[in-house]
């Protein structure tokens, strides 16, 4: 990881409404870059649109809403893409079984919504471009030795393993990662975590920035250390 990018001409936040995406996105408006963002409702597009940001209306959990996407980026080039959209679902112990629509809802958010929206980005990469995933040190089975969250845990190492697998298919085109932004106290992190929003998007975007090809397919701490898988 040496590589220092400039700043980005172009950057995609998928799922900024708030917390991480939404300080992302605050960040890099504030050094004049050009961001579009997405948000599934209207309090988040008008967050977006007040930063500068060009705002779009994006729902990862719904097929229609994501196939809208590739005709809304046509004839864009970002230099990074974002993928921060996800959802914790509930606080379930390990051996708490959830229910269905809980189960659904945290898989098809956090898995099956960037399968949904990495092909309809293809045409809208930039040369070179970055592709982050956000994930979760929960995602680390190796490290692994929480008793809580299992369903979360399960759904971004699966969404790990899509990161792996885009970036072996992208791998001619683009630098694609799986980032852990810290304990960070967002809604979902708590008031307990050890990061601020502000920290957390500074320490990651320090680490987007010295991204480069010989980082496709990593597991990155938001310093830009390694993760175990």
């Amino acid at each position: 990881m040496t590589p220092h990018h400039p700043l980005p001409s172009s950057v995609l936040v998928i799922g900024a409404s708030r917390g991480i995406g939404l300080e992302l996105v605050r960040q890099y408006r504030a050094e004049g870059v050009r961001v579009t963002a997405t948000a599934r409702d209207e309090p988040g597009l008008q967050a977006l649109t007040a930063l500068g940001a060009q705002a779009l209306r994006i729902d990862v959990a719904r097929t229609a809403s994501v196939s809208g996407l590739a005709w809304q980026i046509d004839g864009e080039a970002f230099d990074l893409v974002v993928v921060n959209a996800g959802v914790y679902g509930p606080r379930l112990r390990t051996l708490d079984t959830p229910g269905d629509l809980d189960f659904d809802q945290v898989m098809h958010t956090n898995v099956l919504g960037p399968m949904r929206v990495l092909p309809q980005l293809l045409d809208a990469l930039a040369p070179d471009a970055r592709v982050v995933f956000l994930s979760s040190v929960m995602a680390s089975i190796g490290a692994r030795q929480q008793t809580t969250g299992w369903l979360y845990a399960a759904s971004k190492a699966a969404l790990n393993s899509v990161m792996k697998d885009v970036s072996l298919a992208l791998a001619d085109r683009a630098t694609c990662i799986a980032v852990h932004p810290g304990w960070v106290r967002t809604a979902m992190g708590g008031p307990q975590g050890q990061l601020s929003v502000e920290d957390s998007a500074a320490s990651l975007r320090g680490t987007f920035a010295r991204l480069g090809p010989a980082d496709n397919g990593s597991f990155l701490n938001h310093d830009g250390t390694p993760l175990p898988w």
